[in-house]
């Protein structure tokens, strides 16, 4: 039975922490591709469609601006093998780095692994062989994997996930999505931009619900002028038929029917502590079924870190490399072990119009009690806003009135991921509105002029007490 000074089981931001261990015998466990869910199937390669739908967007949407310009065609086939071909080669030299002799204290075991006791986990190759390992200390990066919803008739008919979806042979004609998050948007963006009759299924009244209410409400209302949505509506049944995937709904009009070339699943991810049984070594699952961990990633047993989407409330690429740097730190220097900072972690949705967030939700600060003064700025009070002719973004920004540290951030407009950097930065480093306001030039005519605009709405505390 070989043992191995540490074992990283999952290759995403898990396979960074080897660099430094090298004078550890290092074991590395994967089940799927090497890079994780971002790198195969999640943020890397969405925006790699993202960006070609973002153009053929802007080409139908130019016409508001005195363009007239069109779509001829999209080379879905051709789209698919560029993206891919470059994700499949950093995937397979990443395996043969890990795998070859300039890493000579790693050993790759290609397989499923589950714990069959105490730091002790049975491995099933992908060779058909197995082998059992043991460790004195764990790094559990297992990641994370699509939930599937419970429909009547669903293992009956093809359908697919983000897993599967981006690697299709064919633009589908017709694409039903069932989801309301993050996922299903971006998604809904990319096939309904490149011309598939996209109709998405949602059972809450609003889309991205996680979101602040105005944010939610505002991408609603745009999401439906660009594709079919079906807002308070549910799937009973999935078949098949001879004109593809027919699916029973109830919505508020009561019983229909949707008849559709291709379902997708974006119903949300799963981690996957569950499937590597992690308490038979003593590691606790959440009622979310995330591995549980205290600030510094270890988790409940002794000697086992984790990260990333198997144990974060924050299933984020950029979060599990935070995390990843905290515990290389932590399995190191157990004698002066660091935490994760999780205070003021930001998303993005790259969908149309796209979206960003960090910090707390008006509702979030309401339910916590929390006092807040309010700005809101539309992209139309700004010059760059006029160049675009944007009628619908806006930032709406939140702040601790009488200090004015900023307590939360939410736009939705372009480039809204790279307009909110500025807002991170003065959130993590406690600077308040009115001072990053005029402290600093803001290029005008710019996008950033929407941040500055907003934060001058905010009140002044240093002029409240001259």
């Amino acid at each position: 039975m070989p043992h191995h000074d540490l074992v990283i089981i999952g290759t995403g931001s898990g396979n960074s922490i080897p660099d430094g261990y090298d004078d550890l015998d290092i074991a590395i466990v994967e089940d799927g591709k090497f890079g994780g869910t971002c790198l195969n199937v999640g943020c890397i390669p969405t925006k790699m469609f993202v960006h070609p739908a973002d153009l053929a967007h802007g080409a139908v949407d130019a016409g508001r601006l005195g363009v007239t310009a069109h779509v001829d065609a999209v080379d879905w086939p051709g789209m698919r093998d560029r993206i891919f071909g470059r994700i499949d080669a950093i995937e397979a030299a990443g395996r043969a780095y890990r795998s070859g002799d300039r890493t000579p204290n790693i050993t790759v075991y290609a397989g499923r692994g589950t714990f069959s006791g105490p730091k002790t986990l049975a491995v099933a190759l992908h060779s058909g062989e197995s082998e059992t390992i043991t460790a004195d200390r764990w790094i559990l990066a297992a990641g994370s994997r699509a939930v599937l919803p419970d429909i009547e008739g669903l293992d009956s008919v093809t359908f697919h996930t983000s897993d599967t979806v981006m690697r299709l042979d064919a633009l589908p004609q017709r694409m039903v999505i069932i989801g309301g998050g993050y996922i299903a948007a971006e998604f809904a963006h990319v096939f309904a931009s490149f011309g598939t009759q996209v109709t998405q299924v949602v059972r809450k009244s609003h889309l991205l619900s996680h979101h602040d209410a105005d944010i939610s409400a505002a991408f609603t209302t745009a999401a439906a002028a660009e594709y079919d949505l079906r807002t308070d509506t549910t799937v009973t049944k999935a078949e098949q038929s001879s004109a593809g995937i027919r699916l029973q709904i109830t919505g508020p009009d009561g019983p229909d029917e949707l008849e559709t070339d291709l379902l997708l699943l974006a119903t949300g991810r799963r981690p996957n502590g569950d499937e590597l049984n992690v308490a038979a070594t003593g590691v606790d699952l959440d009622e979310h079924g995330r591995v549980v961990v205290d600030e510094q990633q270890r988790t409940t047993a002794d000697g086992i870190w984790a990260l990333g989407d198997i144990s974060t409330h924050y299933p984020l690429k950029h979060v599990a490399n935070h995390e990843a740097r905290v515990v290389f730190h932590n399995v190191l220097h157990p004698e002066s072990p660091i935490s994760s900072d999780h205070r003021f972690v930001p998303a993005a949705v790259f969908t149309e119009p796209q979206i960003a967030t960090v910090g707390l939700t008006e509702q979030q600060a309401a339910e916590q009690g929390i006092e807040v003064a309010i700005a809101r700025q539309e992209y139309a009070g700004i010059a760059a806003g006029w160049a675009r002719e944007d009628t619908t973004g806006f930032a709406k920004l939140l702040a601790d009135p009488k200090t004015g540290q900023l307590l939360g951030a939410h736009i939705i407009g372009p480039e809204a991921a790279t307009v909110i950097q500025p807002l991170i930065q003065a959130m993590s480093f406690g600077l308040p509105a009115h001072r990053m306001a005029r402290g600093q030039y803001w290029i005008h005519p710019a996008l950033p002029e929407l941040v500055e605009n907003a934060l001058l709405q905010l009140p002044d505390p240093d002029a409240a007490t001259d």
